[in-house]
């Protein structure tokens, strides 16, 4: 199966198509330094894709008619909380552009992401004209809320994702079920014990229970039964297997780190806050964790990346902020994963269905 991805940023959610089963034709991002990562990167994606450094209002799309996936993550500024908000009156409003790659492809499916705000009341009408302008194209629409964390990515990000199959192959797409979850988590931590052994330390370790694991934990004892889903990753797991910064393929160690009120970094034994782009990469100093001592650091950009979901020889170079910004834009490599294969899932069984005379 082939795919086209928009505003590609770096690469994240199309290393989650390729590992979803998805060959990826063309790749179109317009910031140099972004499609210079993802020229510099051909090999993670199972084979070198052409990479478009333009802006997608400038792209033929019919040259690439009948690919099976079209995806993307048009840009979020419009929609996000941390902006104005302008929403369609954003000169930075992409969604045409989406809705016309699909008109012009004519794809079996495709997969579009955008942050949580996108969901809000202000922008309800907006979005509903997103979805009926995808179905007058003849596609079958859902929208699926998620937290990254639910499906394994050791970070909680809240995103919405488009998820889109054509009509005619008699298949509705679905959002993917939940894997992970926080009530796993708190019976490993604090009813058997096992996630201490996984990170090799010592229970508690100076750590106290948040409320909100008690209450949880208070919940766990009366059922008396372990969850079935697998636990959230946390930070301490994401980062266990790199060590202390070396200076080797990003893992630098930044100064400078520091809390002020509501800014006070991501604990350890728990999934990091969303990894940002924000300005020069440090929204409120948020890219960062708190030591067992108490103490604060940023990440370093190969820390950030394996929380992202970028495997261990990715090449990302620049500034720290430059590259921070390029992995904070990323979808999770994780949840483009899950997202593709439900699509590639959905379409394998339309093309076995009993045509409708």
């Amino acid at each position: 199966m082939d795919s086209v991805e928009l505003f590609g940023g770096c690469g994240g959610l199309a290393l989650g198509i390729g590992k979803a089963g998805f060959r990826s034709l063309a790749i179109v991002e317009m910031d140099c330094e972004a499609s210079g990562t993802l020229r510099a990167n051909g090999g993670h994606f199972g084979h070198a894709p052409g990479v478009l450094c333009q802006d997608v209002g400038t792209v033929d799309w019919t040259k690439y008619c009948g690919v099976d996936l079209v995806a993307g993550g048009p840009p979020c500024q419009p929609f996000s909380g941390g902006g104005v908000g302008a929403g369609n009156l954003d000169p930075r409003d992409k969604w045409p552009e989406a809705i016309r790659a699909v008109r012009e492809i004519r794809p079996r499916a495709f997969l579009f992401e955008n942050v949580k705000g996108l969901m809000r009341k202000k922008f309800e009408d907006y979005r509903n004209s997103v979805v009926r302008a995808l179905e007058d194209e003849g596609y079958k629409v859902v929208l699926a809320l998620v937290d990254a964390a639910d499906y394994g990515v050791p970070q909680r990000r809240h995103r919405v994702f488009f998820l889109g199959v054509r009509a005619d192959l008699g298949i509705a797409p679905t959002a993917p079920r939940k894997t992970h979850s926080l009530e796993r988590l708190v019976w490993d931590k604090w009813v058997d014990g096992t996630y201490w052994e996984r990170v090799g330390i010592t229970a508690l370790n100076g750590i106290g229970v948040s409320p909100r694991e008690k209450q949880i934990l208070r919940k766990l004892k009366r059922a008396g039964e372990r969850p079935a889903l697998l636990p959230w990753k946390t930070v301490r797991e994401a980062l266990l297997p790199l060590g202390d910064p070396d200076g080797v393929n990003g893992h630098v160690h930044k100064e400078g780190a520091r809390t002020y009120p509501g800014h006070t970094g991501s604990p350890l034994d728990l999934p990091s806050k969303a990894i940002k782009a924000g300005v020069h990469g440090v929204p409120g100093g948020e890219n960062m964790f708190v030591r067992d001592d108490g103490s604060v650091r940023y990440y370093t950009v190969r820390e950030a990346a394996e929380i992202q979901g970028f495997p261990a020889g990715f090449e990302l170079s620049g500034a720290w902020g430059t590259v921070m910004k390029q992995i904070g834009n990323a979808v999770p490599v994780a949840l483009g994963k899950v997202m593709a294969t439900s699509l590639a899932t959905a379409i394998s069984k339309g093309s076995t269905m009993p045509k409708v005379a």
